[in-house]
């Protein structure tokens, strides 16, 4: 019979003596400040206060660890304007609520600035383009939820039937992602905040 191995199921590297999640969110902050190519192995590490065998042992690649930190963010800081959308009685309302908490949470001092999934990884090496597939696929996600709550107003009465819902969707979906931009560059909360002003009166229909 085959002995078995005590270090199976353990991957590469020592066995983990670290808090996992506490290293989670510090790579989360490397992404995001730095992008997926713009953070080494080194910069993780360094910031996760482990080595990289440990790295390799708890997270099986970078490419990995990435797609935890993504879905950390999303659980996190990302999610601030997701419920809007389905607790706004509006689609004007919930829009209204999307922009102006971006706005707060993209000029946030305590963390990097804008969104960690609007900008990253648009441009990668040709290795890099899975990594690239997946979050353009969490930006169709955005969308699709945008999408889905104006197809929901039209079905209301909130807007009429001829709507472009998907011109509509991607509107917004183009502000945000230049308000997080903006943001990066050291755009403050108010200055995005009159973004988010302007992009409402093109909302269609009577304001509030």
């Amino acid at each position: 019979m085959k002995r078995a191995n005590s270090t199976e199921g353990r991957g590469r590297g020592r066995p983990r003596e670290f808090d996992r999640s506490a290293a989670l969110e510090r790579a989360m902050e490397v992404f995001w400040e730095r992008g997926y190519e713009g953070a080494s192995i080194t910069d993780l590490t360094g910031a996760m206060g482990i080595t990289a065998p440990s790295l390799y042992g708890a997270f099986s690649s970078k490419a990995e660890l990435y797609r935890e930190a993504l879905e950390l963010y999303q659980r996190t800081h990302g999610s601030a304007g997701v419920p809007a959308l389905v607790e706004e009685p509006t689609a004007r309302g919930a829009i209204t609520r999307v922009l102006e908490e971006a706005a707060r949470a993209f000029a946030d001092p305590r963390h990097p600035h804008g969104c960690m999934v609007s900008t990253a990884v648009l441009n990668c090496a040709t290795e890099n383009q899975p990594v690239a597939r997946y979050v353009a696929g969490l930006r169709e996600a955005s969308l699709e939820r945008l999408r889905a709550r104006f197809q929901r107003a039209i079905a209301e009465g909130e807007l009429p039937s001829t709507t472009d819902v998907e011109g509509l969707a991607r509107f917004y979906g183009a502000i945000l992602q230049g308000m997080s931009v903006q943001a990066r560059d050291g755009a403050s909360e108010e200055e995005l905040r009159k973004i988010t002003s302007l992009a409402l009166a093109c909302f269609p229909g009577k304001g509030e």
